[in-house]
């Protein structure tokens, strides 16, 4: 086995899951464009899909398949590409009536 595979451990995949999770909340915070907001999105539920895989992995439970975080991860996935697709669809809706996807000019609804 390779020896740098033995020092990647768990906490190290929670790190990079957690900078992730992060960098998405500061991106969906900062972004006034409805399309940097949703890459924010998607960079919250990759930072989750990421410590859940983690969370889940026999590193941690060796008595497991180590296969119950990647189930969660892959609903995560569907529900990202659902979201994305309703969300995407919202954006080129508002674009069509205001040619911006700013979403401080998203203000006002409409029936």
């Amino acid at each position: 086995m390779n020896p740098l595979f033995d020092q990647v451990t768990v906490s190290h995949y929670l790190a990079v899951g957690a900078v992730l999770f992060v960098t998405g909340i500061v991106c969906m915070a900062t972004k006034r464009n409805a399309l940097g907001v949703l890459m924010g999105v998607e960079l919250v539920l990759n930072g989750a899909n990421l410590n859940f895989v983690a969370f889940g992995s026999h590193y941690l439970r060796p008595e497991s398949l180590g296969v119950d975080g990647q189930v969660i991860a892959l609903f995560v996935i569907v529900l990202a590409a659902a979201e994305a697709a309703v969300a995407l669809a919202i954006a080129l809706n508002f674009y069509n009536n205001h040619t911006t996807v700013d979403v401080d000019r998203a203000d006002e609804l409409k029936g």
